[in-house]
């Protein structure tokens, strides 16, 4: 197993790049050889956070397939898996293919019980609240979550999807470990959260840090990620991570990936540096 740079998450210290495992249980996914290839080709690398929900999945009927796949790569992996912080999420449901939300603390307390089952775990390592729910309160879902850690069914807690003030709310019930927004290139929207998570020692992992399923290889459009990933001879995704790396400790991108090819060259991210010249030039694109 090769060794990666690390940063802090809660009281651990993972790898500076994780492997977003969505893309290997949406419609579309490859065969699980070929997933559990890619999970594999992740650890070696030195990849020691794999983020999955419980609603990746091709729909309702196939609900909790990323846990099962995570579940059955790291039985098959010889390496240590003590190593590995496994992050799942609950709050999203799937009828019909849909994004649906359920954020009701009982039924938050099931998706856990039904995620610790899946995973095979006493205790789940990273648990995330997965979006706020507008139907219910968010420091009820927020409350589920921290009794479920008072009950050592979760270790860390972490959020997904949500803004400054929900993040403020949420520290006042339980500790918040992680902030898991959209933010890439093409999506900066949440560079505010990833500021104030840095101001406050919360990690941010960056979802989608390519710019979403399909879109990574449309960086090499983009001139300025193009011409400094040729600069430095590599390609304009791992760029695009170190670029993400570089806004500040607390950041740990968690791209996805459906190849073993593509996650080598995404976990290479982590020994990228970029000169302060070249960060201020992507800065302005």
């Amino acid at each position: 197993m090769t060794t990666m740079p690390t940063r802090r998450l809660g009281g651990l210290q993972v790898s500076a790049i994780g492997l977003g495992e969505m893309p290997l249980s949406l419609a579309g996914r490859p065969d699980e050889a070929q997933a559990v290839r890619t999970i594999h080709a992740a650890l070696d690398a030195g990849v020691t956070l794999i983020d999955t929900a419980d609603a990746y999945c091709r729909d309702q009927s196939d609900f909790g397939h990323g846990e099962g796949l995570v579940k059955k790569a790291l039985a098959a992996w010889p390496g240590d898996r003590d190593r590995v912080l496994v992050a799942t999420k609950g709050g999203h449901t799937r009828p019909g293919g849909s994004w649906d939300l359920d954020g009701r603390p009982e039924y938050l307390r099931e998706a856990c019980e039904a995620s610790l089952e899946r995973l095979g775990v006493e205790a789940i390592g990273l648990y995330q609240f997965h979006r706020p729910d507008p139907k219910v309160p968010f420091t009820e879902s927020v409350g589920a979550l921290a009794e479920l850690r008072a009950a050592g069914k979760i270790r860390l807690v972490g959020l997904s999807n949500v803004s400054i003030d929900q993040i403020r709310q949420a520290r006042e019930l339980v500790e918040v470990a992680s902030v898991q927004n959209e933010f890439s290139p093409r999506f900066r929207r949440s560079e505010g959260e990833l500021a104030w998570c840095a101001a406050n020692r919360i990690a941010f992992l960056p979802w989608s840090p390519l710019g979403g399923i399909g879109r990574g290889r449309d960086l090499g459009g983009r001139r300025a990620f193009a011409e400094v990933a040729d600069a430095h001879g590599v390609s304009p995704q791992q760029v695009a991570l170190a670029w993400e790396l570089a806004k500040g400790a607390v950041v740990i991108p968690i791209p996805g990936s459906s190849r073993p090819e593509t996650i080598l060259d995404s976990a290479a991210a982590a020994s990228l540096r970029l000169g302060s010249d070249e960060l201020a030039r992507l800065d302005q694109i």
